[in-house]
């Protein structure tokens, strides 16, 4: 079939349904769906207060010109209009169960407390949320950020959802069901009800009474939009993830630490982790960016005890951490939105060496369950006083981290992606022996979105695995790949069909198992001859020098597409139209590769990194 996908924007779930309808055989093709001026309000009477419908000019022109089988709109935040669906079959992503109706679904489940969440595809028809159910899925909410929870549970359950919907529809032969209306007293309460928009005034924390546990709750149901609203230091933030803290403890209110960015901040029984935090916009500024809570707080913030990395036992929270199993070592980092400063490339660097100087003949990388990397920070690189240089330190960071692991000839390296890669992370990735992905994973190995060349020695190791041709296709064609697609293309070595939770055990086991093989020494004798043969034909200096020539002569030209791309980025700069590598339709006979054959020119949205 021919599928076009209405999204709001092209984000991580829109990115997996592509890729996977792709892998099944479809044609697949994407609009962004814009914003546009609403026609003047209904007069006072029935039907008033309900959504009204966009123009929808710009969709209307899309599906003339598409001529779709069926349309999908995994995430969509405008209505569809009414002379659309009614000549369309088009199909909704709701995440959350059958006759949860509302804009902030995931919100209120965070918020709530629930363990058990769902994901429904619905017929879109005149009430948002209300038309005839195609498909369901259920899911497991563990107690992660909603931003967490969205990638991992809730993104398996809407493509489990969306595969029944899609095979339904070519059947011919399905009837959806009509929803149950609710019944007097259900709009409250129970399954089949409508909740209001999720407002920063049900967000507020009341620091005197609330308790961790709660806190931490309301923090992780904003993450990571829109984060909650707060007062601190004498000026309003947005602050944005939270992390329970069971030692630390002081005056509820008050700042206690730091450690490796965060803030400590204490509750009414006890403290949490906040990573993040974002000012509020004044009129006629740009768009605040979100930033490490020290570097935003910089100026304000009072002297407090900056502790080590480790954290002690009991609840608490850090961004990098190493422990040992057998001959296995796991070096395990989480760094919000899967960006990586100059900073954290360092320390991260400084954890590797030590890691590596352990006695282990297996070192795992990553085995997280959110992001595994995107590449260098680019909310901080816009928030230096001097965005080239802050650039050109923190890909020349990212490289001495690639290098130590490409270098690493003593044990087998193992690079464990529990979520998403992207740009220099998954060139990361790239850097090590054997990469395993949990099979929700979407891939991005490319940088020309951002306006960039790439460096992290991706010249060396994509050819290495794919070959120079596939390695060209996928860095120009800019397009999202499966985990299965990346094992097919040789790009991945092992997928694991497990929920995210569950994604760090299954890494443990197959890496004591490897570290355990009587072929283990033999295989890391094999990695240094090849590491030898490949460093006398070229160096790994002469890669960096070629790719670091290219990367500084755009982040020290004022007028490379770059710092415009990197500046809408992280100030969220509203979508102006659907980039042409998106647009175009992604043949079917190019379903092996999972690739597209277009070569047009990116756009202003695309998929670099999600914060």
């Amino acid at each position: 079939m021919h599928i076009l996908l209405v999204a709001s924007a092209f984000n991580s779930l829109t990115q997996r349904v592509h890729a996977e309808l792709r892998d099944r055989g479809h044609s697949v093709a994407v609009h962004i769906a814009l914003p546009e001026a609403a026609p003047p309000a209904p007069a006072p009477g029935p039907g008033a207060g309900e959504p009204r419908e966009l123009p929808g000019d710009a969709l209307r022109a899309a599906v003339a010109r598409h001529r779709p089988d069926l349309i999908l709109a995994p995430m969509l935040r405008t209505a569809i209009p009414r002379d659309v669906w009614s000549a369309h079959t088009c199909l909704i992503v709701h995440p959350g169960p059958p006759g949860d109706r509302g804009p902030s679904s995931l919100d209120w489940a965070v918020h709530e407390g629930v363990t058990r969440w769902g994901v429904t595809v619905l017929q879109a028809d005149e009430r948002m949320d209300a038309g005839a159910v195609w498909a369901t899925a259920e899911c497991a909410v563990p107690p992660v950020g909603k931003s967490d929870l969205y990638r991992g549970e809730v993104s398996d359950a809407a493509l489990a959802a969306v595969l029944l919907a899609v095979d339904r529809f070519a059947s011919g032969t399905y009837v959806p069901l009509p929803q149950r209306e609710p019944r007097p007293g259900e709009a409250e309460e129970g399954p089949y009800r409508t909740r209001p928009y999720f407002r920063q005034e049900l967000r507020r924390i009341d620091w005197e009474r609330d308790t961790t546990d709660a806190v931490v709750r309301t923090l992780r149901a904003a993450d990571s939009q829109p984060g909650v609203l707060d007062e601190l230091l004498g000026a309003e933030w947005f602050l944005h993830g939270g992390h329970p803290e069971d030692t630390l403890r002081g005056r509820p209110g008050e700042l206690l630490a730091t450690r490796t960015g965060a803030v400590c901040r204490a509750t009414a029984d006890g403290a949490v982790w906040i990573p993040e935090l974002r000012a509020r916009r004044l009129p006629g500024e740009p768009v605040p960016v979100k930033l490490p809570a020290v570097l935003a707080l910089a100026g304000r913030l009072p002297e407090l005890p900056d502790l080590p990395e480790v954290p002690a036992r009991g609840r608490s929270w850090t961004d990098i951490a190493y422990r040992e199993e057998g001959q296995a070592g796991f070096l395990s980092f989480a760094f919000p939105g899967g960006a990586m400063s100059t900073g954290q490339c360092r320390r991260l660097l400084a954890a590797y060496r030590a890691a590596r100087a352990r006695p282990t003949s297996v070192l795992v990388l990553g085995g997280g369950r959110d992001f595994f990397s995107n590449g260098i920070h680019l909310g901080v690189i816009e928030a230096a006083a001097d965005p080239a240089a802050e650039s050109w330190a923190n890909i020349t960071a990212m490289d001495d981290l690639v290098e130590a692991v490409l270098c690493t000839t003593d044990r087998l390296v193992v690079a464990a992606l529990g979520g998403n890669a992207a740009a220099g992370g998954a060139m990361l990735a790239l850097a090590a022996d054997e990469i395993w992905c949990r099979s929700g994973v979407v891939l991005n190995p490319h940088y020309r979105l951002m306006g960039l060349y790439g460096s992290e020695y991706w010249t060396y190791t994509l050819p290495r695995r794919v070959g120079p041709a596939l390695a060209e296709r996928l860095t120009t064609e800019a397009l999202p790949v499966s985990a299965e697609a990346a094992r097919r293309l040789g790009l991945v070595d092992r997928t694991t069909a497990c929920a995210p939770q569950d994604f760090g055990q299954e890494t443990r086991r197959f890496a004591v198992r490897l570290a355990a093989s009587p072929a283990v020494s033999a295989r890391i004798a094999a990695k240094k001859a090849a590491r030898d043969r490949d460093e006398a034909v070229r160096p790994l200096a002469a890669y960096r020098a070629a790719e670091l020539a290219r990367m500084r002569g755009t982040f020290f030209d004022p007028q490379a597409p770059y710092h415009a791309l990197r500046r809408d980025f992280v100030r969220k700069a509203p979508a102006t139209g659907t980039p042409p590598h998106l647009a175009r339709a992604v043949p079917e006979r190019r379903r092996v590769t999972g690739l597209d054959a277009s070569d047009g020119a990116p756009g202003p949205v695309g998929c670099y990194q999600e914060g």
